[in-house]
């Protein structure tokens, strides 16, 4: 159940993101607040893109120093930022569902495999700070925009242009882009 939910994340995703769109109410000031932040979210998820070696190593560098799923992380905060831009409390409540539910079965997904192909190695990077300096020797790396590019990181940010375009289009067909502005006139 676990692996089908974290192999279904993206096909989900687009249901639950034409399910937001349409509750969505989006005013301009909406928008620009959340696109601001799910372009912080989507930024953490470049970062770490760029420091990852897919399923090769136990990777230190970068945001892994701080944070076990940095690409995790990115992805709640940009649904925090769409959520925002969508400024739809039901709509938010889809985001959070679909976000609680399909990146809790990829965290355990994900870390199942790392432990099976790294053993103590993901171990002791998990335990601790200890663990990860005996693993940056071999493991820590610049940021590579090329290495984001390897890790098909592009496909987020398409991902999250569409979104924001898609809900600029319904403020715009709506009426409601320019409606915060001309009540401040």
């Amino acid at each position: 159940m676990i692996a089908a939910l974290a192999r279904l994340r993206v096909t989900l995703g687009f249901a639950c993101g034409t399910l937001v769109l349409w509750l969505a109410e989006p005013t301009g000031t909406t928008l620009a607040a959340g696109t601001a932040i799910a372009i912080a979210g989507e930024c953490l998820r470049v970062w770490a893109s760029g420091h990852l070696s897919k399923a090769r190593e136990v990777t230190v560098s970068g945001p892994y120093r701080w944070l076990a799923h940095p690409l995790y992380v990115g992805s709640s905060i940009m649904g925090v930022g769409l959520a925002v831009a969508s400024n739809s409390v039901a709509g938010g409540g889809v985001i959070v569902l679909y976000l609680a539910v399909t990146l809790a079965a990829a965290v355990k997904n994900e870390e199942v495999f790392l432990r099976r192909t790294f053993g103590d190695r993901y171990d002791r990077y998990r335990r601790g700070r200890p663990g990860v300096n005996a693993l940056a020797a071999d493991t820590n790396r610049r940021f590579s925009l090329a290495q984001a590019t390897a890790n098909r990181e592009h496909r987020a940010l398409v991902g999250l242009a569409a979104a924001v375009l898609l809900l600029v289009l319904k403020a715009t067909y709506n009426g409601s882009f320019w409606q915060a502005a001309a009540g401040h006139q």
